[in-house]
């Protein structure tokens, strides 16, 4: 085979994960005009458009897609297998570590700990994609994600990270005081209470109770319907409703009075947030950095929370 064969793969996995010519420059560290021109013989090697082009956007073509699922897990190979050897040169772990989670894996078990992470690992890179949707890592580019372990495919190698979780019902001190405090779940029913929207389904979320055996699924009603963690916590903070949210998120809150439990006796345990990463023979040394060291943390995680980005 020519070598000239293997020539902008990199590149062409690069961009179709960032969707942006000039984000893959920055990552390759070369200018948006060199990777144009990489995509542009690699296109004309292999006889057909592999990106649709406009001024705003970059995607990739049917037969992008199709090329793209053939080549890209054998270039992440390559890459990694290079910076492997690398970090061994180097006797530390380096490169870009990128990661998709949603916000609430973010403020639970990533916040508390990047300072400290990127402090003891300085050639480590950190890019964090924050979505509720699920998405598929492999295809998107990404070293590993962060979900609760009921949504992990089975194909993954699964790794528990974080604290224990349960879920709570809170309101701000000013909507108690206002609408009275709910002793059972059944009188929901006639207080506001938040939605969350989730994203994996499209439906709003049902809030589950647990108490001496008895399980409560209720589906709760309410004015204000939101698709995002932080925003549900602001609005139950700004008196709005109740909300339900795990913990981790409303701890320092709860301490510091602004947000009250209620129905703290009626809460149920949750599957705990799980970090998962393709099912290879070999683990990336700046992944295997993060498990490791999430693994000392893993249970005083929640001490830093959410009050960091709701005021």
């Amino acid at each position: 085979m020519p070598q000239d064969q293997l020539d902008g793969l990199a590149t062409f996995v690069i961009v179709a994960e960032h969707q942006s010519f000039s984000a893959a420059a920055t990552r390759l560290g070369v200018t948006p005009s060199a990777v144009s021109q990489s995509i542009r013989l690699l296109e004309q090697r292999v006889g057909t458009a592999l990106f649709n082009r406009t001024t705003r956007s970059v995607s990739l073509t049917e037969a992008g897609v199709q090329y793209l699922a053939r080549v890209a897990p054998a270039v992440r190979e390559l890459l990694d297998a290079t910076q492997d050897l690398g970090d061994r040169g180097r006797g530390e772990p380096a490169g870009m570590l990128r990661l998709n989670v949603p916000r609430a894996a973010y403020m639970t078990v990533l916040q508390p700990i990047l300072m400290r992470f990127m402090a003891e690992y300085p050639r480590i890179d950190v890019e964090i994609c924050i979505e509720n949707a699920l998405v598929d890592i492999i295809g998107r580019g990404f070293d590993a994600g962060i979900r609760f372990g009921n949504y992990v495919e089975r194909d993954m190698v699964a790794v528990a990270v974080g604290p224990p979780l349960r879920v709570h019902v809170l309101a701000s001190p000013a909507y108690l005081a206002a609408h009275g405090t709910p002793q059972v779940p059944a009188e929901l029913a006639t207080h506001q209470c938040i939605g969350m929207r989730l994203a994996s389904t499209g439906q709003i979320e049902r809030w589950d109770f647990e108490k001496d055996g008895e399980r409560v699924q209720l589906t709760v009603k309410g004015r204000l319907v939101l698709n995002d963690s932080a925003a549900l916590v602001q609005a139950a903070l700004d008196g709005l409703g109740l909300t339900y949210m795990i913990n981790g998120y409303i701890d320092r809150l709860v301490a510091d009075g602004r947000l009250v439990r209620v129905l703290a006796d009626w809460s149920p345990a949750l599957p705990g947030l799980t970090l998962y990463y393709p099912d290879r023979r070999r683990v990336p040394a700046k992944l295997r950095a993060l498990i490791d060291f999430l693994a000392t943390t893993r249970g005083t995680t929640a001490t830093s929370v959410a009050g960091t980005i709701v005021t």
